[in-house]
């Protein structure tokens, strides 16, 4: 192999192992969160509050967009990313409801 087909793959393994490490940072990051989110439906669950609070995530999807944009991120992922999770959990403050 070449200097630079060498190199090429030194630096193409530096990147995968950068990814992995943010991939078990997400998963971890994401656990974290939906505990807290568990919590909040537990929570509301007990006190006869709805699943879903419109105005928050409202909020939270404005709040993502900014964060986005400043980070260099897709907006557009972005959103669609938070409201898959804002589904997934309304869906398990719906369980708790039940």
């Amino acid at each position: 192999m070449t200097d630079a087909v060498t190199r090429a793959q030194e630096v193409l393994k530096e990147h995968r192992d950068s990814i992995d490490r943010l991939d078990a940072i997400l998963v971890y990051t994401l656990a974290e969160r939906f505990r807290h989110t568990q919590d909040v439906g537990r929570l509301k669950a007990e006190h006869d509050l709805p699943p879903s609070d419109s105005n928050r995530e409202a909020k939270q999807i404005e709040r993502l967009e900014e964060l986005s944009a400043d980070a260099g991120l897709d907006t557009e992922f972005a959103k669609k990313f938070l409201n898959f999770i804002i589904a997934e959990v309304i869906r398990h403050h719906e369980q708790h409801q039940s």
